[in-house]
């Protein structure tokens, strides 16, 4: 270190490599503080460094601290595009927390990733982060419900991405948007929050439920690729025993893998997520209480009451050598996978194809509704965590939770089986 005469505090320092950096060392409130002003040469010079060293100390002098000022000038400069880089990286490290105070689950940091590379980004990108306006928000939301970011992007040799538009999808990504510039205002990148204030669109992606008539036809269209399955395999095996001299049997277009027909009754019988049901391991399921012991889930560690009707399912699969989960795949260890083209096909044929696999989830609560079961039961059964109402959840004991489940699973599996003298549950008339 060589230290200058004239400004106190500021220096040059001679590095191992040879290089030289002008310096500065000041204090700050009683603290201690360096400053890196710039290397010697590019471009600074004797005199320009000890000029610029001098204006920092009338900055700390003035109660402004020379190094905070820096940052604060570099981040405040940051694109909206480095802002999401900045938040999702954080994300990834688990300091950004969800409204529950725990990490994000790696599936909602994939969703994040999509929204923020195909609207986010297109729309917003190049913006600089301190000259967003709620105005710009605004537009964001209605060119996304617009159809402005809606393609059809390859991704890899054989994959490819419909992007679609639409009111939900932009009210659920400026809600992201949301939380990616409260992530800007701590980092002291802007003063406020541009997303505040900025009316959305009403999110009805909850709303769609099965009526009776629905049950009864997708429990006939399950029932009828199950029984294709069958033919089939009965077919392939009065062949194979015949010694194979025709053309083996060709399996039909309604025919459909046994086990994802079940993991989609289950689904229905359960109102389990998808991920929950799919990554089932049989260490997990309690046949004897009646409950699947989730060690996580979205809402975190879970018990699954089960109905007898879904008791009897389970105990219908097969325990593969060498798997431990209660739906295997394909590959030996795995869990099954394309349960959703499965159902695309099942609920094209039941004429239902606007319906997603989640949509089970809300019939069940809507069935268990509609028959009078309380809302806190059916929560309890799901597995919600809403801040408002977790605690009253706390004091319910299992036996009514799973009598609950019991009637529910029960009243659906009845109606799916069109079995006489069924309770038919009364569903509310849908919005239009």
């Amino acid at each position: 270190m060589i230290w200058d005469s004239d400004v106190k505090g500021f220096g040059l320092r001679v590095n191992a490599d040879g290089s030289k950096t002008y310096v500065l060392k000041y204090l700050f409130r009683g603290s201690q503080r360096w400053i890196s002003i710039g290397k010697h040469g590019s471009p600074f010079t004797p005199d320009m460094a000890r000029t610029e060293a001098m204006k920092l100390l009338g900055q700390a002098k003035a109660g402004i601290d020379p190094a905070e000022a820096r940052k604060d000038a570099r981040t405040a400069g940051k694109t909206v595009a480095e802002l999401c880089d900045d938040y999702f990286k954080a994300a990834e490290a688990g300091t950004v927390l969800t409204k529950f105070d725990v990490p994000k689950k790696a599936s909602t940091l994939a969703t994040d990733r999509r929204r923020i590379e195909r609207h986010i980004k297109p729309l917003l990108g190049r913006k600089r982060v301190r000259d967003v306006t709620s105005d710009d928000i605004e537009d964001f939301l209605h060119d996304i419900a617009a159809g402005k970011t809606a393609a059809d992007v390859k991704t890899g040799q054989q994959g490819r991405a419909r992007v679609n538009g639409g009111k939900g999808t932009a009210t659920r990504t400026v809600g992201l948007l949301g939380g990616i510039f409260s992530f800007a205002v701590k980092r002291r990148m802007r003063p406020d929050n541009p997303v505040q204030g900025v009316q959305r669109f009403k999110d009805n992606s909850s709303g769609r439920f099965l009526s009776n008539g629905e049950l009864q036809t997708l429990g006939r269209t399950l029932a009828d690729a199950e029984a294709a399955w069958e033919n089939h395999e009965t077919a392939v095996r009065n062949w194979e025993t015949a010694g194979k001299n025709d053309k083996r049997p060709k399996k039909p277009g309604d025919a459909e893998n046994p086990i994802a027909l079940k993991a989609l009754r289950l689904l229905i019988l359960t109102g389990a997520r998808k991920s929950e049901i799919l990554t089932l391991r049989w260490a997990w399921v309690d046949a004897e209480r009646g409950f699947l012991r989730l060690p996580d889930s979205k809402s975190g560690a879970k018990l699954v009451p089960l109905g007898s009707a879904v008791l009897e399912l389970i105990s219908s699969l097969p325990h593969m050598a060498n798997n431990p989960h209660v739906f295997p795949g394909a590959k030996a260890g795995q869990y099954l996978v394309g349960l959703a083209k499965v159902w695309e096909r099942i609920r094209a044929k039941a004429q239902l194809p606007e319906l997603r696999l989640h949509d089970l989830r809300h019939s069940f609560a809507s069935a268990g509704a509609a028959g009078g079961d309380s809302l806190l039961l059916i929560g309890a059964i799901l597995g919600h965590k809403d801040p408002k109402t977790t605690k009253q959840y706390t004091h319910l004991a299992n036996d009514p939770v799973r009598a609950a489940s019991e009637r529910i699973s029960g009243r659906i599996s009845a109606i799916m089986n069109n079995e006489p003298g069924a309770e038919i549950v009364q569903f509310p008339t849908r919005k239009a």
